[in-house]
């Protein structure tokens, strides 16, 4: 059974239960905390508050220069900071060199991300590569790892047991999954039987 959410729970219990960041928000309202920010972020700084009962204030995101940043002043040699954002002026900038159809994809978020040093023009490598992929037919869009609702329903129904279920099947086994302790990660029974087997042989 899933615990309330409260100032009484233990930090453990919290990181081994699912949450939605709509109650995320709310824990951080009532406690005094900031709810601003990704799922991610928000579930870090009740982790601290749990632990520590300190209240973490929300990361500012640090400004390279003191004047606006325009997609003028941006190009193939730009390097990649620790302090980089992927606003409107370097989507604008990556619209002119790549195509008019480029995003921040999560591939992209995550390559910039991991990139620090690296340039605008390693970025272009990087999303025409990625497009070369997308022809493949064993391609599959990179899921980002707060959307677990989604990579579940995705691995549910790669699952070949699966081929006869419908998304409201889906859904109630995600429902169920949620409430339990531990991973959401979707298991198919030859993954459930490994684990057993490797928790027998511990034993």
């Amino acid at each position: 059974m899933r615990p309330l959410l409260n100032k009484e729970i233990n930090v453990q219990e919290f990181r081994n239960f699912y949450w939605l960041k709509e109650e995320l928000q709310t824990f951080c309202r009532e406690n005094g905390m900031s709810a601003s920010g990704s799922k991610i972020e928000i579930s870090d700084r009740i982790a601290i508050f749990l632990q520590t009962g300190k209240i973490q204030k929300p990361l500012r995101k640090v400004k390279c220069s003191s004047k606006e940043t325009t997609a003028t002043d941006l190009s193939l040699d730009t390097v990649i900071t620790e302090n980089h954002r992927c606003s409107q002026e370097v989507r604008a900038f990556f619209k002119t060199a790549i195509n008019p159809k480029f995003h921040f994809s999560t591939y992209i978020q995550n390559y910039i991300k991991n990139n620090i040093g690296k340039t605008y023009n390693d970025v272009v490598n990087a999303w025409n590569e990625e497009e070369e992929r997308k022809k493949e037919p064993s391609y599959k869009k990179q899921i980002g790892s707060q959307f677990e609702y989604n990579q579940f329903t995705r691995d549910y129904f790669a699952d070949s047991e699966n081929k006869e279920k419908n998304r409201e099947d889906a859904i109630k086994a995600w429902n169920r999954i949620k409430m339990l302790p531990g991973s959401n990660k979707y298991l198919s029974k030859n993954d459930q039987r490994s684990i057993n087997l490797t928790s027998e042989v511990k034993e």
